[in-house]
């Protein structure tokens, strides 16, 4: 393992800047010894599978990502293979995933990555930037796992253990702030190797040691330097945390809605549609949202499918 590159000398240096010298190598140590063994962070998964799980793994637990994952990537193995098939077969793929349209963006992104980048997933973070449905996390996360360069990766769980072991409350914000993204980039080490080992290593303790609901400090390698511990772990108090409902919501009339459409062959009548949710106002504005978000396709007579193109 590569060992962090100091920091500025301690007169000049911010104290974040110190902190995280003394986080780096007990965290990646950590990880060195306790990473889960994901099919994504195999050397022949290659940037494109890199890619195609940090789309699915977004608001998705890693469990319920594996089958999905696994038969994607055995149907298109390249980004050229899924711009060869309809928009729609992304979104059949995509299963009970939740949240449809990143199979959409996906697909997006696929087209363009052959048609702007030869089928090759970009190596720059501009380049990722610029790929529709990517935003800054993803750019950054597919640049550092893929391509091992140093940048911040800040998902829910790097942001979690970065406000408990740092800043030292129990959890961040509800929305990233600019004040998280600063102090991750001051944490980040200065070596290209060990700043994308940190990125990875402080999201793999997130999700498992310093998760949401019940942080196992005693398997912590930081927890003698947590300042969120030390302080005798105070309670939130910042705005209520926002919490995921699913029953009765449009979300779920959506998602039945798109199961029906995912196993016809042919396209679906609206009597079809009609009956997987009795309340018709919802059920209505359901399927506009579907048709406007551009996950199902009207056609005359008042038949649906998924999107061709």
């Amino acid at each position: 393992m590569t060992a962090p590159t100091k920091p500025t000398p301690p007169a000049q240096a911010d104290s974040s800047e110190t902190v995280g010298d003394d986080l780096h190598a007990p965290v990646i140590d950590w990880f060195e010894e306790n990473a889960r063994d994901l099919p994504w962070r195999r050397p022949d998964a290659g940037p494109w599978g890199v890619m195609v799980s940090e789309f699915m793994l977004q608001q998705t637990p890693v469990s319920r990502v594996f089958p999905v994952y696994e038969q994607w990537m055995a149907r298109w193995p390249r980004p050229a293979d899924l711009a060869e098939d309809a928009p729609g077969e992304a979104v059949r793929a995509w299963g009970r995933l939740g949240y449809p349209r990143r199979a959409l963006r996906l697909h997006g992104a696929a087209v363009a990555i052959t048609e702007r980048h030869d089928g090759d997933v970009p190596t720059e973070h501009a380049q990722l930037l610029a790929l529709p449905g990517i935003g800054e996390y993803t750019a950054a996360a597919v640049a550092s796992f893929a391509y091992g360069q140093r940048h911040a990766v800040l998902d829910t769980n790097v942001r979690r253990v970065f406000a408990r072991a740092v800043t030292g409350v129990q959890y961040p914000p509800n929305a990233t702030t600019a004040a998280e993204r600063r102090l991750a980039r001051t944490l980040l080490p200065d070596d290209e190797r060990t700043a994308a080992l940190w990125a990875a290593a402080s999201m793999e303790l997130g999700a498992l040691v310093c998760t949401a609901k019940n942080e196992t400090c005693v398997r912590c390698p930081i927890a003698a330097l947590c300042t969120w511990r030390l302080a005798g772990k105070p309670a939130h108090d910042g705005p209520p945390r926002r919490g995921q409902t699913y029953a009765g919501t449009d979300r779920q009339v959506r998602g039945r809605l798109l199961a029906v459409l995912r196993e016809a062959v042919t396209p679906v009548p609206q009597s079809a549609l009609d009956r997987v949710w009795e309340e018709p106002v919802q059920r209505a504005r359901a399927l506009d949202g579907l048709v406007a978000d551009g996950l199902v396709e009207p056609l005359a007579g008042g038949l649906y499918r998924l999107p061709q193109s």
